[in-house]
């Protein structure tokens, strides 16, 4: 057995999607400081972390878009949702900013020699990391879904899927309709994956993302990870 990480490295300033506030680590208290319990001295260093529930490698809860007040939130999602078998399609050719259309999505799902089955997660490889990573790029610049696609894999009963990206679709009118149709199906989507790359033309796999239980959260940070079996 493999285990594959596909989670970004949460840091100071990690890369966030414009509309969302940064991530903020700072020094709570280092080993500079000696403190004392009893006859016993010691030191110890813990963190402070301000951020998004968008930030990181995330999924998103149906509460995000959907203005209903019975939409649930991260912590309302059951875990079995985040546990699954899984594919990745690779369409890491098409074009930055390009709008993947049905008949791409199902010419790479025939390239995979694999099929979609209910509730499957389905990650897509779109070079995003490869090509912008780490440059201006690549807040603005990714391809993603049109929305027909998101309806596509909606109708193949898949739970989640999942991207490099900061949004499932192109910057603009595109990833917002991407959202809304994610919730008019009750399908969700997991943001900001890594090493997707690593899991193209390997089959069949198990899929494991929890989210934190944040109440009431829009969505989770999550350390999502692909299973390989020998």
């Amino acid at each position: 057995m493999k285990l594959i990480d596909l989670s970004r490295e949460l840091h100071h300033r990690t890369p966030a999607h414009p509309t969302h506030p940064p991530v903020i680590v700072s020094v709570w208290y280092d080993h500079s400081e000696i403190k004392q319990a009893g006859a016993t001295r010691f030191s110890s260093k813990a963190l402070s972390i301000a951020m998004s529930d968008h930030a990181g490698t995330h999924v998103d809860a149906p509460s995000h878009f959907n203005a209903d007040p019975k939409a649930p939130s991260i912590d309302q999602m059951p875990l079995e949702t985040f546990y699954t078998e899984a594919i990745c399609l690779d369409l890491s050719h098409v074009p930055l900013k390009h709008e993947i259309t049905v008949p791409e999505m199902e010419a790479a799902l025939v390239t995979s020699g694999q099929e979609i089955r209910p509730r499957d997660t389905v990650l897509i490889n779109m070079g995003v990391n490869a090509r912008l990573y780490g440059t201006p790029g690549y807040l603005h610049d990714f391809p993603g879904l049109h929305v027909t696609a998101v309806h596509w894999l909606a109708d193949k009963g898949v739970g989640l899927f999942g991207v490099e990206a900061v949004s499932p679709a192109p910057e603009g009118e595109a990833n917002f309709k991407a959202h809304l149709a994610c919730g008019e199906r009750g399908i969700t989507h997991i943001e900001c994956l890594w090493n997707l790359e690593q899991v193209v033309g390997r089959g069949r796999f198990r899929f494991i993302g929890f989210p934190l239980k944040i109440r009431g959260g829009t969505a989770s940070p999550i350390r999502a990870v692909a299973v390989i079996e020998d």
